[in-house]
């Protein structure tokens, strides 16, 4: 079987771990693989960067412009057709597509006007909102979006309001695709995706992200009798109290423990406007991920303060490190979680965060039983066995 891979990055990032993870699985079985990117160094071989750093800022610019996300890209897009029609796979396989690298509309028409049988992932929202990766309680997307109450955030358009437009331009694409299943990473994010009205006529299924069970595993470190670690792991840390990641919380759930002997340690870029309480420590990005492996395993427990969130690695590579996870109610992360060893609260509810956290560090865990549990059921290997027999039925047409 051939696969082609298509992505905003590679390897870098979230999604690009996954793809890389999948890649390399792939041609250890003896398949053919392929991959189309925009973001990441130049690789040789079967590896396609159709897009520059310059290229893509300039998209941004005129997506900005015109206030249409996902078109544009009109040269990269024509690239990638052209890599696909060389590389004649069996299956392409869609992940990320925004980033301002492919004209998603284009594409997607093209991969259904010459039946090429197409697996999409959903890592976010956006392919069936159109515009916003995540929609939180907005629900303009079931009916055709327009009139943006986030137009600014979601968008950055300077001038105009093209969600309508962008909803109207996603559906057509799409609409008619024989050949296309669609993959969810959660539960939550699967059921949003098969009642949405651009992906509701298509098969739906789940299938949860892969953590590399080699690197996140339980390390026996060192841990204090005497002093508890509380860990949060984030893209960006910060105390704005629009910031979907929720850091606010965070400090405010610090404060609650000053009199305990209680530590807070974030693992992330942080941009900070107030002061922390003294029980906070920064430890800024952590790109090692032998280095993020070994924290996991060391803390007492992990805290997830997101508004919203579609899978949530943090929690399966926490997991799969032998540490507990409290947090809030996000999305994905209550339903893709192993239950025994954590608790999602509402939204905001500090008080039930607080108290949640008090039940984990005053309970008793075996770490290497956690860790265990949870490699079994986020192993990339699952993740790649599992993909494995979508493609399969996608190529055979049991769609």
């Amino acid at each position: 079987m051939k696969i082609l891979f298509i992505n905003n990055h590679y390897p870098s990032g979230s999604t690009g771990k996954i793809l890389e993870a999948l890649n390399d699985f792939y041609k250890r079985l003896g398949h053919e693989t392929a991959v189309i990117y925009g973001h990441g160094k130049k690789k040789s071989g079967s590896y396609y960067r159709i897009a520059s750093a310059p290229y893509m800022k300039f998209q941004a610019l005129r997506s900005r412009i015109t206030g249409i996300m996902y078109g544009g890209c009109i040269l990269s897009t024509r690239k990638a057709i052209k890599i696909i029609k060389k590389e004649n796979p069996d299956i392409v396989h869609l992940h990320c597509l925004n980033s301002n690298f492919i004209n998603i509309y284009k594409i997607v028409s093209w991969l259904k006007n010459n039946s090429v049988n197409t697996i999409i992932t959903n890592h976010a929202e956006f392919l069936y909102t159109a515009n916003c990766g995540y929609s939180f309680d907005c629900e303009k997307y079931q009916t055709g979006c327009g009139s943006c109450p986030r137009l600014k955030k979601e968008t950055k358009s300077w001038f105009f309001d093209g969600t309508h437009k962008s909803w109207v331009k996603m559906k057509h694409a799409f609409e008619g695709f024989k050949h296309l299943i669609v993959v969810n990473v959660s539960p939550w994010l699967n059921n949003r995706s098969a009642t949405s009205n651009i992906f509701g006529n298509f098969q739906n299924t789940i299938i949860l992200n892969g953590v590399d069970t080699s690197v996140f595993h339980y390390k026996n470190n060192y841990q204090s009798e005497n002093e508890k670690i509380i860990l949060h792991v984030t893209a960006n840390f910060s105390d704005d109290p629009n910031d979907r990641k929720g850091g606010l919380f965070l400090i405010e759930l610090a404060k609650k423990f000053k009199d305990q002997n209680v530590k807070f340690i974030v693992a992330g870029k942080y941009k900070i406007t107030s002061t922390l309480p003294s029980n906070v420590l920064l430890l800024g990005n952590v790109a090692n991920q032998d280095k993020l492996s070994e924290l996991y395993s060391s803390a007492d427990l992990v805290i997830l303060t997101s508004k919203k969130e579609t899978f949530s690695m943090i929690t399966a590579e926490s997991l799969c490190c032998g540490t507990p996870v409290v947090g809030f109610k996000a999305g994905g992360p209550e339903l893709i979680t192993i239950p025994e060893y954590s608790q999602f609260v509402e939204y905001g509810d500090i008080e039930s965060l607080y108290n949640a956290a008090v039940r984990f560090l005053n309970s008793s865990f075996n770490k290497e039983e956690i860790s265990n549990t949870a490699k079994q059921k986020y192993s990339k290997e699952e993740m790649a066995s599992n993909y494995l027999m979508i493609y399969k039925k996608c190529i055979s047409h049991d769609i």
